[in-house]
């Protein structure tokens, strides 16, 4: 079922979940719509399948990067770096889709990727401030909600200035505005040399 649920992942990635059926994932999967209804009862059941997938396969890969040995500008520079190469990837429309056609879905994972993200920043905040490139006077669950409220806007922000930046552009430049407003004069330092080299 993994298998099924990867190459359903990558279809809903490249074109959205709407225009994707049923029946274009049994042609792509090379398998009988009654095959595939023996893995999943509807296509409801799929999205959650594919959405909970690819959450849980995004947070395992985040919680990689966060276990390396780095400190936490260079933690926060790893996870823009994945996040990107994820936007780079993914068919805007997914949210839409999610948003119009599942939302029970949407809720669901919007709700657990808040708590994941919230909790990530709250981690990388202290670890800043406890290695001495943060600022000690941070309130870091003020800050923590600001950054969700930041992620959350930029979708919105993303239709407004749709010609002009793309979605990565506006992130990129988010999180850079982020480390900026948190880091102390020897974090900026090192940030500028991140960026250089």
């Amino acid at each position: 079922m993994k298998g099924i649920i990867e190459k359903v992942s990558e279809l809903y990635l490249k074109y959205g979940i709407k225009s994707v059926t049923m029946d274009d994932v049994a042609r792509e999967l090379g398998i009988s719509k009654k095959t595939l209804y023996q893995y999943f009862k509807d296509k409801d059941e799929l999205v959650k399948k594919v959405i909970e997938y690819h959450v849980g396969f995004m947070q395992k890969e985040m919680r990689n990067l966060i276990s390396k040995k780095v400190n936490a500008i260079e933690e926060l520079l790893l996870v823009s770096k994945l996040t990107t190469e994820f936007l780079k990837r993914i068919n805007l429309s997914i949210t839409y889709d999610l948003k119009k056609y599942y939302p029970d879905i949407w809720k669901n994972i919007n709700l657990n990727q808040r708590d994941h993200i919230f909790n990530q920043v709250k981690e990388n905040m202290k670890k800043g401030i406890k290695e001495g490139l943060y600022r000690k006077d941070l309130n870091i669950d003020i800050i923590a909600h600001f950054y969700l409220f930041r992620i959350e806007m930029s979708q919105t922000i993303e239709l407004i200035v749709k010609s002009k930046y793309s979605y990565e552009e506006l992130f990129n430049t988010s999180f850079n505005y982020h480390i900026r407003g948190i880091a102390n004069k020897k974090g900026i330092e090192y940030l500028e040399r991140k960026i250089k080299s």
